[in-house]
């Protein structure tokens, strides 16, 4: 039996994606966390590796954050980017399985799936806490496109997805609000009993967490935490500066206009509109847009080509070459980001373990190795004022400079970064160790 093209896609783009993944900023805080939590056999009060003050953040992702030092400490980042190349395959065969259903010819698909690879190449080579959501989301998007070709009662379970993905990554709002656009636009007209019970018990479902009530206190402290509000970091809106963010709208476009062709339901327009302002407001948000308009584009594009088909012995050959190099994709030690081990070891010689002052992903390096920083990443669990200075100095501005009394010995910064670059003027300072990433600073 010959393999479909579609598979061979899905795995080349997973075997290209896993050969260049490295693990970001807003991963290894989890693995910090999940450390605490197995060490203490409970959720921690705040967090533990920083010293600014955390007391009363609600960690309600508590079971990302054990997968990700599960992972970390059977694999290292191997198992990181593991996760991160398996939540890729599944997001793209979802999305296969999506343009299926909606009766989209095969090479329609191959195309489509081809676009959202280069549409959401950020997102998927670079290992973040949103790995969980890039799996959960075509899941729940394949889950409400069956209910529109056939309602039943299969549209409840929305709820325990939902319920799961708020546990693993705050990306369940977004799920939930995707949800909601279905239920009033799509079903309330035709069963409103069923669309307000599944929309309230969705609703119930992302509190379903260690915090329960309080859930909601976690999401207004991501939406309104301070990166947000400046637009800054991985809040960035969209630039044409970017050659990532440039392949992304040009796709996006193309997408948007064959989506448009298949006449998407009007459920499907509003959430379309929703997902559309959060990706101009925060560009990493694009993701969602491209995996949302995957589906209707295929329909849309209906490409029939009859006379061009892969040969089966060609099929069947490439299946364990595109085998093959995911393996070695896996296989390889991950590009390192950020400080390299010499670095973070004297960083933690030189603080004698005083608290550390250092951007993101480097705080976040430094508390997976079980260093203590001031604060780092969730930046939303620290109190607003602090959230302000820190961003203050990340952004080399002046206000930012009383973040540097916060740190007695050292500081770690991202070479070439206007938080180092401010920092080599000022007296005080003496750098005392760097490599091609980092530069650490010692108090003269």
């Amino acid at each position: 039996m010959s393999v479909p093209v579609t598979w061979l896609t899905v795995a080349f783009a997973t075997a290209i994606c896993a050969s260049v993944a490295t693990v970001g900023a807003d991963a290894r805080w989890l693995v910090a966390l999940g450390r605490e939590i197995v060490e203490q056999g409970a959720i921690p009060a705040g967090v533990p590796f920083a010293a600014a003050t955390s007391a009363g953040w609600e960690n309600v992702p508590a079971l990302g954050e054990l997968v990700f030092h599960w992972l970390d400490a059977g694999l290292g980042d191997r198992g990181l980017v593991l996760a991160q190349a398996l939540a890729v395959a599944v997001a793209l065969s979802l999305v296969d399985l999506d343009m299926q259903r909606r009766r989209a010819p095969e090479l329609s698909r191959v195309l489509v799936l081809l676009l959202v690879a280069v549409a959401c190449l950020a997102a998927f080579v670079v290992v973040r806490a949103q790995v969980f959501s890039l799996a959960l989301f075509p899941l729940l998007l394949l889950v409400l496109r069956s209910e529109v070709r056939a309602p039943s009662r299969r549209i409840w379970l929305v709820v325990p997805v939902l319920a799961l993905w708020s546990n693993l990554h705050g990306g369940a709002l977004l799920g939930a609000a995707v949800a909601g656009a279905y239920l009033l636009f799509g079903r309330l007209r035709r069963e409103p009993v069923t669309a307000l019970l599944v929309l309230a018990a969705s609703a119930l479902a992302l509190c379903a967490t260690p915090s329960l009530w309080k859930t909601p206190d976690y999401y207004l402290g991501v939406l309104g935490n301070e990166a947000a509000r400046r637009g800054a970091g991985l809040w960035s809106p969209l630039s044409l500066h970017a050659t990532l963010d440039v392949a992304f709208v040009a796709v996006a476009l193309v997408l948007v206009a064959f989506a448009l062709r298949a006449r998407p339901a009007a459920w499907e327009v509003a959430a379309f509109a929703g997902l559309a302002l959060l990706t101009a407001q925060a560009g990493r948000n694009g993701v969602w847009l491209a995996l949302f308009l995957a589906a209707p584009a295929a329909a849309g594009l209906r490409i029939e080509a009859p006379r061009v088909r892969i040969p089966r012995l060609l099929r069947l050959a490439a299946a364990p070459g595109v085998a093959v190099l995911i393996a070695l994709a896996l296989a390889r030690e991950p590009a390192q980001a950020g400080a390299g081990a010499a670095v973070l070891g004297r960083a933690a010689a030189v603080a004698g373990g005083s608290p550390i002052l250092a951007d993101a992903l480097l705080a976040e390096q430094l508390a997976a190795d079980d260093r203590r920083v001031w604060m780092g990443n969730p930046l939303d669990a620290f109190v607003q004022a602090d959230q302000r200075l820190y961003m203050d100095w990340l952004e080399g501005l002046p206000a930012g400079d009383p973040a540097l009394e916060r740190a007695p010995h050292a500081v770690l910064v991202t070479a070439g970064s206007p938080a180092q670059k401010r920092l080599a003027t000022k007296r005080g300072f003496r750098e005392v160790a760097r490599d091609a990433r980092a530069v650490l600073y010692a108090r003269a």
